[in-house]
């Protein structure tokens, strides 16, 4: 069974000038990635979406969608337990007032028993990811 995992909301800060869209290690975010992310958090669309470098590490791109029903349980069996990926989760839950709150949770998902270089790349690249 997977570890419970610490998540971090993260709010979007505007800026008056335009963000590069490379990063600091040099990966590209997909324009995919954005549309996907605008559509869960504006829509509430999915429940989760998992995102991953590309196969040349150049890019990051959209690996998995998950519906709005996906349960908690899918979202950590849908992390590798080898490799780095980075999500966003729809969290709803309900306030100690009893009110109904939503906070999108942005994921850094780095298992100790994933290579050295992915992880680098990952912690380098992912203030450019939520910036963007």
């Amino acid at each position: 069974s997977k570890p419970l995992l610490g998540f971090s909301c993260f709010r979007r800060q505007r800026s008056t000038s335009q963000p590069s869209t490379a990063m600091s290690s040099g990966v590209q975010v997909s324009d995919e990635c954005v549309t996907k992310y605008n559509g869960l958090k504006l829509g509430h669309e999915s429940r989760y979406i998992l995102f991953r470098l590309s196969d040349d590490l150049r890019e990051v791109i959209v690996d998995k969608v998950a519906p709005k029903d996906a349960p908690y349980s899918d979202f950590l069996d849908s992390l590798p337990a080898n490799d780095c990926r980075y999500a966003v989760y729809d969290f709803d839950f309900t306030a100690e007032d009893g009110g109904q709150r939503n906070k999108i949770l942005f994921v850094l998902w780095a298992p100790d028993s994933a290579k050295i270089k992915p992880k680098m790349l990952y912690t380098s690249s992912k203030d450019g990811l939520r910036k963007k």
